[in-house]
């Protein structure tokens, strides 16, 4: 059976997509940015902006019935190499104990005022 995942942002229904989606044992997260989706905020920094989507992937996967321990894949999209230096320490703390397979990508995101999408995959164990 799928299950649909929604934060209520009105990105999700305008283009068509679900925030996470559960089918089986995985969870998949859409690409989520550094939004503060209380406050459809969107801080400068590209440090903050990582921690913001980090915790709305969080937020998602236990809204879903996962836990950031149940992470097996990420990939990171920036827009500007020179912000991997500064999003490693963030990234690193965060799933220092999960250790999930990585990628990080340097390519434009839709919003000049995005720095970092982060998309992640979720398994539970059987």
């Amino acid at each position: 059976m799928r299950k649909r995942i929604s934060t209520g942002s009105p990105m999700e229904k305008a283009a068509g997509y679900s925030r996470a989606v559960v089918q089986g044992n995985f969870c998949f997260v859409a690409g989520t940015t550094g939004y503060d989706y209380e406050t459809m905020e969107m801080p400068d920094s590209v440090e903050e902006q990582t921690r913001n989507a980090l915790s709305t992937i969080e937020r998602t996967l236990k809204e879903a019935g996962f836990s950031t321990a149940d992470i097996v894949r990420v990939q990171y999209f920036i827009c500007d190499a020179a912000d991997a230096g500064r999003v490693f320490p963030v990234v690193g703390e965060f799933f220092a104990d999960i250790r999930p397979a990585a990628t990080m990508l340097v390519t434009g995101l839709i919003r000049p005022e995005m720095r970092i999408e982060i998309e992640a995959t979720a398994m539970r164990a059987e």
